[in-house]
């Protein structure tokens, strides 16, 4: 292979809005960012293997796609996509982050079983080599013409990702395209070559903010100071549920913070400190899911990107205390929701 495996992939800075074509030499191309697990795929012309953006191996969890790319790949190639899963009826279909993360599981039988009830797709958006040829080197205009001639007639599980150079059509892309559940819009310039575990491209992500009522922290692992804010939202009901944590404090605040919360801190009739305990999936089977209980009587402002159901879909980015806010005020309806977007409309 003139790739050796496993790959780290190109990345991208964020930035805050979509860049123009003329902001970097050569132009940009946009493309939709994909919700999904990152993937750098090997095939050799019999036998094909994927590995994630962290260098494991997802191959055991994707028997449905190994055999996709080892019966349709027409040449051994190496490619650079998304792993991402499709749910919903034709005409409402949406990515699925929940219905994904189930196929990372250790027993083979249920790997078999959910590829048969939940199989995934592969969405390729660039090419690192195409026989014995290395393509790293090769301008991102050249490498998309050659992945277009690899993969755009393969077909379903195999897509190759829609582009533009329209920068306006990239920012429609942007707000329509969330509601089929991509996470916002990469900008790669054209004529830079494959950067292994560089920053080259740009995106561009949905960020809102949301007043939150803290229900707890997490000590951090180190055993000093609060590693993450538990954050909950009431719902029709008046049940407060817990829709996910922040965190990133520098290690002085984590100390300023546990002595910040102390007088929140729910104590038992002995005077000990009352523990909680998040429900465990399986990323978190060897975590501590522990947490100290606070009266949930403090608000905060949080940065976001979107929900995946009832829960923020990744870690929140702590903004500022809100004492003017009451924590009953705090409710589902404040979040924007984004209008509903066909997900096959992206694909085809």
């Amino acid at each position: 292979m003139a790739v050796a495996a496993p790959v780290s992939p190109m990345l991208a800075r964020a930035v805050d809005t979509v860049p123009e074509p003329d902001s970097v030499p050569g132009g940009l191309s946009y493309e939709p960012k994909w919700d999904g697990f990152r993937s750098i795929v090997s095939f050799d012309g019999s036998v094909s293997a994927i590995g994630s953006r962290g260098s494991k191996m997802l191959t055991r969890y994707f028997p449905e796609l190994t055999y996709a790319f080892e019966e349709l790949l027409p040449e051994p190639c190496v490619l650079d996509g998304e792993i991402v899963l499709r749910t919903g009826e034709p005409g409402a279909e949406h990515l699925s982050w929940e219905q994904l993360s189930q196929r990372i599981h250790p027993a083979a039988s249920r790997v078999r079983r959910l590829a048969d009830e939940t199989p995934a797709t592969f969405v390729a958006f660039d090419v690192l080599a195409r026989g014995s040829t290395s393509l790293l080197d090769t301008p991102f205009e050249q490498r998309r013409a050659i992945l277009e001639d690899l993969v755009g007639s393969l077909g379903d599980p195999i897509h190759l990702t829609r582009t533009t150079r329209d920068a306006a059509l990239a920012r429609r892309w942007l707000v329509e395209f969330e509601g089929a559940g991509l996470d916002g819009v990469v900008a790669k310039p054209l004529a830079a070559a494959y950067a292994p575990g560089k920053r080259l491209m740009f995106k561009v992500k949905h960020h809102r903010t949301a007043d939150v009522v803290l229900l707890g922290y997490r000590t951090h692992v180190s055993g000093h100071g609060v590693g993450s804010l538990l954050l909950g939202l009431y719902d029709a009901d008046g049940e407060l549920r817990n829709v996910g944590g922040a965190s990133a404090f520098s290690d002085a605040r984590r100390l300023e913070l546990v002595e910040e919360l102390e007088p929140l801190v729910l104590h038992d009739e002995t005077g000990e400190v009352v523990a909680g305990e998040t429900e465990r999936n399986r990323f978190s089977q060897n975590k501590d899911t522990s947490y100290v209980r606070l009266r949930p009587d403090r608000v905060l402002e949080v940065r976001y990107d979107h929900m995946e159901g009832e829960r923020f879909r990744h870690t929140v980015q702590f903004d500022r205390w809100r004492p003017d806010r009451e924590p009953r005020s705090c409710t589902f309806d404040q979040l924007e929701r984004p209008i509903a977007y066909d997900l096959g409309q992206v694909l085809d």
